[in-house]
């Protein structure tokens, strides 16, 4: 298979909410991708609406045997039909199990810096954010387990939400780490939401381990969130799929999706998924290789062109986190817009850790990833050191 993913897709007119900018600015911020989706889901959406009647739809078998087979074969993860709930999105399975499995005013865990839309999720619902922040050292991540115990073990705590592969930092969790999260999450009674929806999208070679693959006790205290809207570029269809093994916590999400009516697909959403999950492997493992090209690209440049600022070591996500706090500023990516058009996500919205940070989204043509490359540049020496705001 020959796949241009330097072509340039001109979005305007698309009402894409990411090229809702100014003249002469580079949007790298929204994570979606500057690429189009794999042939076989474009052809099973242009069949589909070829048909001319779009209206309620049900769940064939195939939709499931699409999932199923999709996390057994790539990712050792073993489910069947029944540990299946579908879902319109990721987010809002989160914000379900959030209303449904907490009540007001107890702590839901992350680890931060974490996406941000999880504080949506906790603080719109009348929850409490419990960050444990992440320990940064070299260039790289971890967990400080001391600090994550004492936020578990706190009798508030009642909740985890759990990414993996990390968003933003790229962090892929090992599966002594996941052992250890599940553990002590059992010990204290909570239970661990896993937002694995950029799982599919690591280095070439390269795999992650889902958290419920890790061992029965983290697959009983888990609910597991799978999609295919970051690996094939489809976030705009909603559509997903919670996974959850123990009976009586998979009635409880069920009911969380069902009452908050987020349990039906729309017209187009499985014939996607289902040429997504049996059709697309090789198109993705191509797309995983322009990603790690535009990667090593990008930390390459960065670190010859910009040598006071930081590429956060990953291999997995399309997004890329900078380390800029040489240049004394709490909001940078605000700086770099004015500055230069780039348009940047600001580190500070990942919560604790993030300030001086910004996430770059590198799913993209060459042509818009050496520009973004050389604003970043430019910024670099209009930028003062240590200067404040």
């Amino acid at each position: 298979m020959t796949v241009d993913f330097d072509r340039i897709t001109d979005r305007h007119g698309t009402y894409a909410e990411k090229w809702d900018i100014r003249d002469g600015e580079l949007p790298m911020w929204v994570a979606d991708m500057e690429l189009e989706t794999a042939p076989c889901v474009r052809k099973a959406i242009e069949k589909r609406a070829s048909h001319g009647i779009y209206g309620y739809t049900g769940l064939p078998d195939s939709f499931y045997e699409a999932y199923i087979s999709w996390w057994r074969d790539r990712h050792g993860l073993v489910f069947s039909r029944e540990h299946m709930i579908y879902s319109t999105g990721v987010v809002a399975t989160l914000s379900s199990v959030v209303r449904k499995l907490t009540t007001p005013g107890e702590n839901v865990l992350i680890l931060t810096p974490c996406y941000n839309i999880f504080y949506n999720s906790i603080l719109n619902n009348g929850r409490v954010p419990w960050e444990c922040e992440l320990s940064y050292a070299d260039g790289e991540y971890s967990i400080d387990f001391e600090l994550l115990e004492r936020g578990l073990s706190d009798p508030q705590t009642s909740l985890m939400i759990l990414c993996d592969p990390n968003n933003p930092t790229g962090n892929i969790w090992d599966r002594d780490t996941l052992a250890r999260i599940g553990e002590l999450a059992y010990r204290y009674g909570v239970t661990v939401v896993s937002d694995e929806i950029h799982c599919d999208l690591t280095s070439p070679g390269v795999g992650y381990v889902p958290f419920a693959s890790v061992n029965d006790l983290n697959r009983e205290i888990s609910v597991t969130c799978l999609s295919p809207g970051k690996t094939f570029n489809v976030a705009g269809l909603h559509t997903s799929a919670a996974v959850v093994y123990d009976e009586r916590l998979r009635h409880k999400v069920w009911r969380g999706l069902n009452t908050d009516e987020c349990g039906e697909p729309n017209a187009f959403a499985v014939d996607a998924v289902i040429a997504a999950f049996t059709e697309g492997g090789e198109w993705v493992d191509k797309l995983r290789e322009h990603l790690q090209r535009n990667r090593d690209i990008a930390e390459e440049f960065i670190g010859r062109e910009m040598p006071r600022a930081t590429a956060v070591k990953s291999r997995s996500t399309y997004l890329l986190w900078i380390d800029l706090r040489y240049a004394g500023l709490s909001m940078p990516a605000e700086d770099i817009r004015s500055r230069t058009g780039l348009f940047l996500s600001e580190g500070s919205i990942y919560g604790k850790g993030g300030k001086g940070f910004v996430r770059m989204n590198i799913a993209c043509p060459l042509a818009y990833l050496e520009d973004g490359l050389q604003r970043l540049k430019r910024w670099d020496g209009l930028v003062k050191p240590e200067q404040t705001v």
